[in-house]
């Protein structure tokens, strides 16, 4: 029924707009989490989200068959996916090409328009910044900008987020 896409950099304040309209949707959640509890600091980080969001929600943990754990997902929930970025550095972890990566978006793109209820997609934009040095980092943000794009294209809502306010980009064509 809907898609909003949410981009914006590090600490932005997207993660917290996305509870928070998840939160007032009246419907049941379902939060698709992407990030895996590797060390420390990523297990704090994923506690501090958990605690963040209403225990009555349920949480699918997907870092690499994203897709494929939407689709479990049944019709009439609103599903917060944190984040695009994660995946698509884990995609590349997994060995994923840059085409394989992109196609996989197109395939959450189609997923999510199709959903009947409401998904709120949240991801980082790297690509505002200098060149990247290492061709891996280069890549990383060129298959972000590309994945990005991709689920923009399909959303009615897209979103950047600076310092918790919103700017909202021009519709899609």
């Amino acid at each position: 029924m809907s898609l909003t896409l949410l981009t914006g950099g590090a600490r932005s304040g997207k993660s917290d707009l996305a509870v928070r309209r998840a939160g007032r949707g009246g419907r049941p959640v379902t939060f698709v989490a992407t990030g895996e509890a590797r060390d420390a600091e990523m297990t704090r980080r994923i506690a501090d989200h958990r605690a963040e969001r209403p225990q009555a929600w349920e949480t699918v943990e997907a870092p690499v068959e994203l897709v494929d754990a939407c689709r479990q997902i049944p019709p009439g929930r609103t599903v917060v996916i944190d984040c695009l970025a994660l995946w698509v550095s884990n995609l590349m972890e997994h060995g994923d090409d840059e085409a394989t990566t992109v196609g996989r978006a197109a395939d959450l793109a189609t997923w999510a328009a199709a959903y009947q209820g409401s998904v709120v997609v949240v991801t980082n934009e790297v690509g505002l910044g200098i060149v990247p040095m290492h061709p891996v980092s280069r890549d990383y943000r060129d298959r972000l900008g590309r994945v990005n794009a991709t689920v923009s294209r399909t959303a009615d809502l897209a979103q950047l987020v600076v310092a918790g306010r919103t700017l909202t980009l021009d519709p899609k064509d």
